[in-house]
């Protein structure tokens, strides 16, 4: 969600005190709307061009405006869907740090899925988990500590049709009372004015603060970014990573009635597959490569559940630092992506290209892990000419710098 961690406005400021807060208002009456009806579809590249034609009759600062949330809208298409995306508002923080719709609608399903009915969604930043909550049914209170994206949030409940479930404040989150609510959701800033934040602590609010209110809720969901340490996470959540598309989007912890403290969890969307377990296993068997190759999904790799996979399998670790697991027997599961193994080479480039001239490959995957080699440097040397396709594995086997050159199984 979009955060902001400087010091704000006061949220009883007129939006004519705010030039942000001034423009977004224009874009809001019957000219601004008619403004980015126009914009809509228009192309970023002939933007200057596009500015002089609207400038002859509108006003400069609303063009400015119009043409600057046409670009927002059309990056948040990605993860709210053109239909939500030309809807709503957003600002650049918004649309960076929002929640995808897919995870958001996740959340909301197994907080709904529990019986609750009412949620105080703190640091809700563009409103993009309010809008999955009041979807699920759930009434939402909303609160952000800065003025003008507690108006983009309430603009966007309304936009969708969803003000009625949705309200929003302006304020401080420290200073809300979520005693009347079934649960909790924080949402805390993990970004300042250098970029990303990696300590706990520097979130906005920080890690403990955020923990500590989840723990007086009935339940409650608190999102962190995916790499955080596990040793970070105390024993009362349970942490559930998950991801979108083979990509790793986010951490959740939950607390509270229905969730099982202690445990990990990967779930991966859009299938809505989970795997968890209530602690890591043992560290898996380590040998040597076989017959197939299986690549875990991210999610089950941030969630260490793969020694629960190389267990499922029957199979091993091609390193013990390396998360590729390895059989002799075919297997299927959701949570790896498998490939059949060809060959199984020591590094070296040209002995590579030789091999891929030879079976004529015009197409190659390049995937890796423990290898310093960038896939489009190596690609770019291959010189690939051909009709057939291969996907090779850089990597360490037992240790040792290992091409691993295979196919995709199914």
């Amino acid at each position: 969600m979009d955060r902001v961690n400087a010091t704000t406005h006061s949220a009883s400021a007129s939006s004519a005190d705010d030039p942000a807060r001034a423009a977004f208002a224009a874009l809001r009456t019957p000219e601004g709307g008619q403004l980015l009806a126009e914009l809509r579809d228009h192309d970023p590249a002939d933007e200057l061009a596009t500015a002089t034609r609207l400038r002859r009759a509108h006003p400069a600062e609303l063009v400015s405006a119009a043409l600057g949330q046409a670009r927002l809208r059309q990056r948040a298409v990605a993860k709210f869907g053109a239909e939500d995306a030309y809807r709503m508002y957003f600002t650049p923080n918004g649309v960076e740090q929002a929640t995808r719709t897919s995870v958001a609608a996740h959340r909301a399903a197994r907080f709904a899925g529990l019986g609750v009915r009412s949620v105080a969604d703190l640091c809700c930043g563009i409103g993009g988990d309010a809008i999955a909550l009041a979807r699920a049914g759930i009434s939402v209170l909303a609160v952000d500590r800065d003025p003008l994206t507690a108006e983009v949030a309430r603009a966007n409940a309304e936009a969708l049709g969803l003000g009625e479930l949705i309200e929003v404040r302006c304020a401080d989150v420290t200073e809300i009372d979520t005693a009347p609510y079934d649960a909790v959701f924080v949402d805390p800033a993990r970004r300042g004015g250098r970029g990303r934040i990696f300590d706990p602590e520097a979130y906005s609010p920080p890690l403990s603060w955020a923990t500590a209110a989840a723990l007086k809720a009935p339940r409650a969901a608190l999102k962190i970014a995916p790499g955080i340490p596990h040793e970070a996470i105390g024993p009362e959540a349970e942490a559930e990573w998950i991801s979108d598309g083979g990509d790793v989007k986010e951490a959740v912890l939950w607390y509270g009635e229905g969730f099982a403290p202690g445990s990990f969890r990967a779930t991966l969307l859009p299938s809505g597959a989970t795997l968890s377990a209530p602690a890591p296993l043992p560290a898996p068997p380590v040998g040597p490569v076989g017959r197939y190759l299986y690549e875990p999904d991210g999610a089950v790799i941030r969630a260490h559940l793969v020694a629960d996979l190389v267990e499922r399998c029957g199979g091993r670790l091609v390193d013990e630092t390396i998360a590729y697991i390895t059989s002799d027997e075919p297997y299927s599961s959701p949570y790896v992506a498998g490939y059949g193994i060809t060959d199984e080479l020591p590094f070296n480039m040209k002995r590579l290209k030789a091999l891929l001239r030879e079976r004529q490959v015009g197409v190659l995957t390049v995937k890796k892990r423990g290898s310093a080699v960038e896939p489009e440097e190596l690609r770019r040397r291959m010189k690939l000419s051909g009709p057939n396709a291969a996907t090779v594995f850089l990597t360490r086997v037992a240790g040792a710098p290992t091409m691993l050159i295979g196919h995709p199984l199914g």
